[in-house]
């Protein structure tokens, strides 16, 4: 509720006044020249307790809303700003209607008439804490959007980039103004799909109870890049709403990707190393060293490859051992034992007997490339490591993968040539063993 002098076309205008006064967030309150209040809004009567009734009328505010002793100093302030340009700030501490005290930040500035020479003030007041609330969210969006460390992008409810820190336009490659409206499928390679499932999941469920990663391939100009950014989500809604309203989803994440690499590579050297420790305690129960050099094999194919081959000698090259072709079995002497395999010039078994070192190679996803050398059809991808003991060449293993793997990289070299060697003392027992 607002009394007082209201100036405008008739009645209407003076509700209509009233009615946008009342609704202000912040308190209102009105003097005249003389230091009388003329107005007093809704916000100012919760604020202070004190009603419009009770405050429109009195001579300025000591003995009610002001101590004694600070009333002289609040009024002449106040009233100060009839005679100063702009708006003045202050902070005063005003008395509630219960005797208790309220720290309030005020903008004051002066209310002119026709002639334009000032006939009063007007003062508009906030809880200062309220107010330093406010400042604060303000500080921590524009230190987000400016100094953060990690990457802050404000999806609209089309999941599409709104706003967009530095941070986030360095990872996505491109300026902050470039990104904004673009679908995330312009920007990424690859999990786009993930990320826009994740903000439509926040839009409709709300924020997940913790941060995810997300493996997506970024665009560059030295082509794509695989990066895992680890993604946290907060639902946005409209405070001025009855009911909340979607506005978008606000996005931070932070690049994580040399972590999870190192992660996955202790995890998986901790899991080979465990492989080879167990392959050796079977090995140690098999009868002949071409059944242990087997099971090397079948405890080393575990999530490095489909397939593998043991062709031994030095120059005549027999095959010793084999994976079953078609379905998945142990590995097994190849009935053929004792006839040289066919392996045409420049094979890349031939390649690795003739350097003594490794041999990686891929081909296309078609059978012809894998059965002119002598491999299932299945091979896109192979490793050919020499097989050696005692300072002699025992043979050559062969690893395979299939189209769906991808290609041996050098920690695969690494770890086949120290499987080679468990392999290649095995055989070497068995070309030692009687009959």
């Amino acid at each position: 509720m607002i009394s007082g002098r209201v100036t405008g076309a008739g009645g209407e205008g003076s509700d209509l006044l009233a009615a946008l006064l009342d609704g202000m967030d912040a308190g209102l309150v009105a003097l005249d020249a003389a230091g009388v209040v003329t107005h007093w809004n809704g916000e100012a009567a919760r604020i202070l307790g004190w009603t419009a009734a009770e405050a429109v009328g009195r001579r300025g505010f000591e003995g009610w809303a002001v101590r004694t002793a600070d009333a002289g100093d609040v009024e002449a302030r106040l009233l100060a700003a009839m005679d100063a340009p702009g708006r003045q700030v202050d902070e005063f501490a005003l008395v509630t209607k219960d005797g208790g005290r309220v720290l309030v930040r005020t903008q004051s500035a002066a209310v002119r008439g026709p002639e334009g020479k000032p006939t009063g003030v007007y003062c508009a007041f906030s809880e200062v804490h309220t107010q330093i609330d406010l400042e604060r969210s303000i500080a921590l969006s524009e230190a987000l959007f400016e100094d953060a460390s990690w990457g802050v992008v404000l999806v609209d409810a089309d999941l599409r980039p709104a706003v967009v820190n530095a941070h986030a336009a360095r990872a996505l490659g491109a300026g902050r103004t470039a990104l904004l409206g673009r679908p995330l499928g312009d920007l990424l390679a690859a999990g786009a799909e993930e990320l826009e499932g994740a903000l439509q999941h926040v839009l409709a469920e709300g924020a997940p109870p913790a941060p995810a990663d997300l493996w997506v391939t970024r665009r560059t100009g030295e082509g794509d890049r695989r990066r895992c950014w680890r993604s946290g989500f907060v639902r946005l809604a409209s405070p001025l709403t009855e009911e909340p309203v979607p506005l978008g989803v606000a996005w931070l994440f932070h690049d994580v990707t040399q972590a999870r690499f190192a992660e996955q590579e202790a995890s998986q050297l901790r899991f080979r190393a465990n492989q080879m420790h167990r392959a050796g305690r079977a090995a140690a129960e098999c009868a002949s060293g071409l059944e242990a050099a087997a099971t090397y094999l079948d405890f080393a194919l575990a999530g490095f490859a489909e397939h593998a081959l043991v062709d031994i000698g030095d120059a005549r090259l027999v095959r010793a051992v084999e994976t079953p072709v078609g379905e998945p079995g142990p590995s097994h002497p190849d009935p053929a034992a004792g006839i040289p395999v066919r392996y045409p010039a420049g094979h890349p078994v031939l390649q690795c007997l003739e350097r003594v070192g490794t041999v990686r190679v891929s081909g296309p996803p078609e059978g012809e490339w894998a059965a002119a050398r002598w491999w299932p059809g299945t091979a896109a991808h192979a490793l050919c490591v020499v097989l050696r003991s005692r300072g002699r060449t025992v043979g050559v293993a062969t690893f395979l993968r299939g189209p769906g793997r991808a290609a041996f990289e050098r920690a695969d070299a690494s770890y086949a040539e120290s499987v080679a060697v468990r392999v290649a003392a095995a055989l070497d027992l068995a070309t030692a063993e009687p009959g």
